[in-house]
């Protein structure tokens, strides 16, 4: 009986820790989202040139891969967080400037799309509790190959080959999204910081990639 209560309670306080991510996760993605979209009008108003758009999203990589890792369990974790979404937001300026002068109404397609995935996707996996865990190898492959097919696409101007890593990407994303929720459900993940910043990042690739594609569609 003590046995049975003991793994009771260590299943509901796992539970609670779970909900506790998810929570906060979400939330830091919200306010995030929305910082992003702070940078991103202005820097669309103020018409960012690309050479200062390029500096933007260079300084995002940079502290992804320099800074942030460091301060996942840190205070200073949230505040860099910020920096890293608002500086890629402030990137997109001079792309969607480029969209709204042709055709905006790609650029509220790509938002409308991008969020009916990462919502659809989320859901799913919340209700099912479907474990993803096994595409993380997968989702790494991937992601190489499709970087490969762009940067040769740019190097070679081979559009087609471009647009297939841009759907590359997409599909990359949908399988990151599934992947870092399933993380969090089955309380492998348990730095919201970190979750946060994964499932930012798959939207901001799976936005760009859709803007491309509709782009491309609509010659």
């Amino acid at each position: 009986m003590a046995e049975y209560r003991e793994t009771v309670a260590h299943s509901g306080s796992g539970i609670l820790a779970t909900h506790k991510v998810l929570r906060n996760t979400y939330m830091l993605l919200g306010m995030t989202l929305a910082f992003s979209a702070v940078t991103a009008f202005f820097s669309v108003a103020m018409g960012m040139p690309q050479g200062m758009a390029l500096m933007c999203l260079l300084g995002g990589v940079g502290i992804s891969w320099f800074v942030l890792p460091r301060t996942w369990d840190k205070s200073s974790g949230l505040l860099w967080t910020f920096v890293f979404t608002g500086l890629l937001g402030a990137s997109l300026g001079p792309i969607l400037n480029a969209y709204l002068a042709v055709a905006p109404t790609i650029v509220y397609q790509a938002l409308g799309g991008t969020a009916f995935i990462f919502l659809s996707l989320s859901a799913y996996t919340l209700i099912t509790r479907q474990d993803f865990g096994f595409m993380g190898g997968a989702l790494m492959i991937g992601i190489l190959t499709a970087v490969v097919l762009m940067v040769g696409g740019l190097i070679f101007q081979m559009p087609a080959v471009s647009l297939a890593a841009s759907g590359m990407f997409m599909l990359i994303c949908s399988g990151l999204i599934l992947w870092q929720t399933s993380e969090i459900v089955h309380n492998r993940e348990d730095n919201y910081i970190r979750a946060t910043v994964m499932l930012y990042m798959q939207i901001y690739n799976l936005f760009v990639s859709l803007l491309h594609i509709l782009g491309v569609m609509n010659d």
